[in-house]
């Protein structure tokens, strides 16, 4: 196989489920359909114009053509956290990868869990708030944090929420396989927990609520998991909701690598930067991160469908964190 043809193998699974690659070929470089064949076969070479205009309608950097065997891994990210308002650009890059994956008949998300994952947040109004807030004063650059504490009624934080619905209304819309460790809910229990100490939430009993918040989120995924499937929260699974495998792995600590199943093809996302992604659509790397995740899912205990005794046992932990934290809370006030 030359070159050329290694490059149009590339973007193949990159075209739309309801398209074909001679006929996004064709409409990139204006050319006919028997033209765009004969340039995907290699029998008509590529200049510079064309890759050109091939990379930018495909989206991929001019690197997948230069370096196919150079053992270079390339990634791509949609977010620069440096622009206007990062949150909502943060959150609508979120939205349009969902979207994308929601576009093959045949997909699958894969993720290694080390923090409670962003689109649990967006369940339920308070704790998506919360987060907000914390994203806003914490993570995102100087600028972003208007707010001194965080309140209920606070105008700003509501003006996300339309947005995260369309998020979680499309995760719940992608199957998908997660594989825990029982570390995994500690991340946000100690942001709420230094936000109270630190003076930084209204009063106590708004951080009550946001515990509170955290509870019925984490009943809301022992439901899930009981079912199989995905649902909306204080709601039962719909058909267009996604299959919900849930896996403990008290041995590995995760990293919150997402992979995902796109037809034939696959595309991995690594964390960087707290709450950023950058992806690639690397075959080789892409088939390693899947093989590793395999071997961890086969060393791992079943929580979802008939594993009961092992899902009870791990939920009823996370919620005696949370009590815990509640209760200290309280000792704390009365000293």
């Amino acid at each position: 196989m030359n070159t050329q043809e290694q490059f149009f193998r590339r973007l193949k699974p990159i075209v739309s489920p309801y398209s074909s690659l001679a006929a996004e070929v064709a409409i990139t470089l204006n050319v006919s359909l028997d033209s765009a064949y004969r340039r995907i076969r290699g029998e008509k070479l590529l200049d510079f114009d064309e890759i050109s205009l091939l990379c930018q309608g495909f989206n991929i950097s001019v690197d997948e053509f230069f370096c196919l065997n150079s053992g270079t891994i390339l990634f791509q990210t949609g977010t620069k956290p440096s622009q206007k308002d990062a949150l909502k650009q943060w959150m609508e890059d979120v939205y349009k990868q969902l979207y994308y994956i929601n576009s093959y008949p045949k997909r699958h998300l894969y993720h290694l869990i080390k923090d409670l994952p962003p689109f649990y947040y967006f369940f339920h109004p308070i704790l998506a708030r919360f987060k907000f807030f914390f994203w806003a004063k914490s993570i995102l650059p100087p600028g972003h944090a208007p707010l001194e504490k965080f309140c209920l009624n606070q105008k700003e934080l509501f003006n996300y929420e339309e947005l995260s619905q369309r998020i979680i209304r499309a995760y719940t819309k992608v199957p998908s396989t997660e594989i825990w460790n029982k570390d995994a809910l500690n991340t946000t229990l100690r942001q709420i927990e230094t936000y109270h100490e630190m003076g930084w939430i209204e009063n106590k009993e708004t951080t009550k609520l946001i515990y509170s918040s955290v509870l019925d989120v984490i009943g809301h995924l022992e439901k899930m998991a009981i079912q199989g499937k995905k649902s909306l929260l204080g709601q039962n699974p719909l058909s267009e909701h996604g299959e919900f495998r849930l896996y403990l792995n008290d041995i590995v600590s995760g990293d919150n690598t997402l992979l995902v199943e796109l037809g034939e093809s696959k595309i991995t996302y690594l964390n960087h930067s707290v709450l950023y992604f950058v992806g690639s659509k690397d075959f080789e790397f892409n088939e390693l991160v899947f093989r590793n995740i395999e071997n961890v899912i086969k060393k791992s205990s079943l929580m979802s469908g008939s594993g009961e005794k092992e899902r009870t046992q791990v939920f009823n932990k996370l919620r005696k964190k949370i009590y815990f934290k509640i209760e200290a809370m309280d000792i704390t006030t009365k000293n």
